[in-house]
């Protein structure tokens, strides 16, 4: 439970940074463009933060941090969402200059959304069991 709770703040504290880091640079240009910058302080409260928040209640309720879905998870879905901001931030600078990532940023990006759906898929696995044992007991 102390990493789920470790990577909750973590999240809080990149993403808050990123809200100031994309309100500074914006406040300091007199064209605001529209850049990835914009979305990353939200992509990472909500997909990181809160997502880990959630899991924490559920690791709380259901015990599934030390099964091994759950350890994939918890390494899928981080490292995913750690490819899709870095992307994030990434595309972000170059587009403030004028120009695109290109496509090595999609991909890179694409590979980071297919291991938080991978990451997704050990989260619903590692919760199978205890939600089957959780309904049998509650029928008899």
């Amino acid at each position: 439970m102390k990493k789920i709770w470790i990577a909750a703040c973590v999240y809080a504290a990149l993403g808050l940074f990123a809200g100031l880091l994309y309100r500074t640079l914006m406040h300091s240009m007199d064209v605001i463009p529209k850049t990835q910058l914009a979305t990353l302080h939200t992509h990472l409260l909500s997909l990181g933060m809160i997502v880990m928040l959630v899991v924490l209640a559920l690791d709380a309720v259901f015990h599934i941090s030390n099964t091994r879905a759950f350890k994939g998870f918890f390494h899928g879905y981080n490292t995913g969402l750690a490819l899709t901001a870095g992307v994030m931030l990434w595309q972000g600078i170059v587009q403030l200059g004028g120009h695109k990532a290109g496509a090595a940023a999609a991909g890179i990006a694409g590979l980071g959304h297919i291991a938080i759906t991978v990451g997704i898929v050990f989260l619903l696995v590692s919760l199978a069991g205890p939600v089957r044992e959780l309904a049998a007991s509650r029928e008899s």
